[in-house]
């Protein structure tokens, strides 16, 4: 019941402030850019384009979620409210994952992705949850917007660079260890569908893990929520 109220309540706040419409936003751009590719090109840009935009911009959203809630106090009610970190994280990661689960899917749907739609939309939600803690756990570790920005950057780098590595030509199994590899994979209908989703469960998991850690650390001196 906690869970759901706060999940409505984050999916009114994202609506109110403009989250949707940016996703949608970015969404027309994309689809638009896909449709200046040649053929070719199409199914690599957009899979590129989904992992860098639809599934990664949670870790920024969240980050300015985080700090917008600090700001207004409403971690310090939150902090003497019944509400427990997992809960409270899981509202954030899905609230954002479903608005970029969407957009994901539109993007892919132009640009030819997702050979398997089932194993491509849980890959997006998984992906996208998994940017997202990442972006939790940073804001909670940071104190001001500018260091959270400068924190995002090696996150980016080692989130992106090996998969750009596996989509230019590089495409052994072993990659499928790394969960931004996983989400191309998955959206260019490669093999071993069932491996790229239990690497990025895995990694959706852990980091999921330290953000509940990392948010219950933060929601303590304020108040005392244990987790």
């Amino acid at each position: 019941m906690r869970l759901r109220s706060l999940l409505m309540g984050d999916v009114r706040f994202q609506f109110k402030y403009g989250f949707y419409f940016l996703y949608l936003l970015f969404s027309l751009l994309y689809v638009a850019l896909l449709s200046a590719f040649p053929e070719e090109w199409r199914i690599a840009a957009a899979a590129l384009m989904i992992l860098t935009d639809p599934a990664a911009m949670g870790l920024y959203f969240m980050g300015a979620i985080l700090f917008y809630e600090k700001s207004e106090r409403v971690l310090d009610s939150l902090a003497v409210s019944p509400v427990r970190p997992l809960e409270y994280v899981l509202s954030k990661l899905f609230s954002i994952g479903l608005i970029s689960t969407a957009a994901g899917l539109t993007i892919g749907a132009a640009g030819g992705v997702g050979g398997q739609p089932l194993c491509f939309s849980v890959g997006l939600l998984l992906c996208s949850c998994l940017f997202s803690a990442i972006g939790l756990l940073l804001a909670c570790k940071t104190s001001t917007l500018n260091q959270f920005i400068l924190a995002t950057v090696p996150a980016e780098l080692a989130a992106f660079f090996p998969a750009l590595f596996w989509l230019f030509g590089n495409r052994t199994p072993l990659y499928l260890l790394h969960p931004g590899v996983c989400m191309l994979a998955l959206a260019t209908g490669e093999d071993h569908p069932a491996a790229a989703l239990l690497s990025l469960l895995f990694w959706t998991a852990l980091f999921t893990y330290l953000a509940c850690s990392a948010t219950a650390r933060t929601l303590n001196p304020r108040g005392g929520i244990r987790a």
